[in-house]
């Protein structure tokens, strides 16, 4: 299996330079990788630099906690299609649905998606944060939100992605959504094995060694 074609090629350290990001652009346009996964700061930057090329940005909103309010979040999203992007990783408002509160969460995804004026809107469910029956209905508030993926993991929090979680949002959301497997994906076996569960879509920083 070609999987060069699934891979977000990840760089969100806090402390990624000018200098890296141009390297993961370049790294991206040389494997033919989906997209780039990068911090707002830098979507500018990469347009610039992935500009004429096939390889997309995917600019991450409210990263990594999605605790700040809906406002900043729309703010970043409608920023980041100012500036070139072709997709958006937001972080669901994981405080919010563990309170219970699943209408504030449809309605905070659904802003974004608004501001992304077309653009594919990934929701990031910190599953690790999350029990199974929290899982389904994150996944239901991205749907009816109107997101095209729900996500796993931001790869910051206690755990990354897992093909139990993998499994359970694709039964979840069948064919309604796509499926993004995101942290802790190091090897080809692991991307595999999230895209036999059910993934669309791989994040890792390791994109290179899964695909080689």
């Amino acid at each position: 299996m070609q999987l060069n074609t699934y891979m977000d090629h990840t760089l969100l350290k806090p402390n990624a330079t000018e200098a890296d990001i141009r390297r993961i652009c370049d790294e991206a346009m040389r494997h033919d990788f989906k997209t780039v996964s990068i911090n707002s700061c830098w979507t500018k930057f990469a347009a610039e630099v992935l500009g004429g090329s096939a390889v997309g940005i995917t600019t991450c909103i409210g990263f990594p906690l999605g605790a700040c309010s809906t406002a900043a979040k729309v703010a970043e999203a409608r920023q980041a299609v100012s500036d070139g992007t072709t997709e958006i990783d937001m972080v669901l408002n994981v405080g919010k649905l563990l309170g219970g509160d699943d209408d504030y969460c449809t309605g905070d995804i659904a802003a974004v998606v608004e501001a992304a004026q077309g653009h594919p809107v990934k929701v990031i469910l910190e599953c690790c944060l999350l029990d199974d029956d929290q899982v389904v209905r994150a996944c239901m508030c991205a749907m009816s939100g109107g997101a095209s993926f729900v996500k796993t993991s931001t790869g910051f929090s206690t755990g990354g992605a897992t093909v139990h979680d993998v499994a359970l949002m694709r039964r979840t959301v069948g064919d309604r959504c796509r499926i993004k497997a995101a942290g802790g994906i190091h090897t080809r076996e692991d991307a595999l094995a999230m895209i036999e569960a059910g993934a669309d879509r791989i994040g890792s920083s390791a994109s290179i060694a899964i695909c080689s």
